[in-house]
């Protein structure tokens, strides 16, 4: 698998294009999955692994990885389905997710494709593993499935969701009077915790799936007579999206003169060296890793401060 993946300089060249690449996969059987190849780090062999007492289920055990220790979690349990199969026969995928890093079995590895976010799509209704699906798109007229992995890691490892009694004096403090906030993220649970964090500092909060529907909602903003940037402190925006990434949301601001200085964080689960230049690339105000509801709540605060002073 080396050399599967492509040098940071490359894929930065995806930025502000509305485009990303996918790594193609498989679990148990036929069906092809994907993932982001920002979030993937390594594409091994499965390494020796060493079981993990008292851990969840569909962590099958530790590797000791490059002189660090990751745990791997067998993505078909982890999706409720059945197990990839015997690990010596598989393949671990090392991602980097909310600045930590984990291995996901699967039975194999295909290869990766350059694909645009248009042609990515919110999965259909009714589907059986809707629950566990973020997206869903077609390479070579085959369905493939991109698995909602913050969905997964909320529940292998719940991630503290409530701001800390200091920050959250400071930063009410700071919001004053309810102030309206716009966020845009595909996922649910990203969504529900980025909602329960701000409605918890008084905010008033605008949830939307994708950036597509953020521009379109932002357009009709401007087309009945108000300022985005008056009607929102910011906005706060996942990255990777269907339809429309959240790189291209903000190009798409910028090159707006109706919404141009709309304050945009970006807020996302890929970490890495990269994410400074792309922010700078796209004109983006800051970038934040999902989720430290502690951090989140701090930045809005000191935004709302600065927008309209202490309340």
């Amino acid at each position: 698998m080396a050399g599967m993946l492509d040098s940071i300089d490359q894929r930065t060249q995806l930025v502000g294009e509305n485009r990303l690449e996918l790594l193609l996969f498989r679990l148990a059987g036929p069906q092809v999955y994907g993932i982001n190849v920002f979030k993937v780090k390594e594409v091994l062999q499965c390494p020796h692994l060493s079981i993990f007492p008292k851990s969840h289920h569909v962590v099958i055990g530790v590797a000791h990885i490059r002189s660090g220790t990751i745990p791997i979690m067998d993505m078909g349990l982890a999706t409720g389905n059945q197990s990839v199969g015997d690990p010596k026969n598989c393949f671990v995928i090392i991602t980097e997710y909310n600045t930590a890093t984990q291995g996901f079995l699967v039975s194999g590895v295909e290869r990766i494709v350059n694909m645009n976010w248009e042609d990515i799509h919110p999965p259909p209704k009714g589907t059986g593993r809707e629950h566990y699906l973020t997206a869903v798109t077609e390479v070579d007229e085959r369905l493939v499935e991109i698995i909602d992995v913050e969905k997964i890691l909320s529940e292998v490892s719940p991630m503290r969701e409530d701001i800390s009694a200091d920050v959250l004096d400071q930063a009410k403090a700071s919001v004053g009077e309810a102030r309206k906030v716009l966020i845009a993220d595909d996922s649910k649970i990203a969504r529900k915790q980025v909602t329960k964090c701000l409605e918890t500092l008084g905010i008033e909060v605008t949830a939307l799936n994708d950036g597509r529907q953020a521009l379109d909602h932002l357009k009709q903003l401007v087309e009945e007579g108000i300022t985005p940037s008056q009607q929102y402190a910011l906005m706060i925006s996942d990255i990777e999206m269907p339809e429309m990434d959240g790189y291209t949301l903000t190009t798409n601001v910028r090159n707006d003169p109706r919404m141009s200085d709309l304050h945009i964080i970006l807020h996302t689960s890929l970490s890495g060296v990269f994410n400074k230049a792309m922010v700078e690339k796209v004109g983006a105000n800051d970038f934040i890793a999902k989720f430290n509801p502690d951090v989140l709540a701090s930045k809005v605060s000191e935004r709302i401060k600065e927008v309209y002073g202490d309340s």
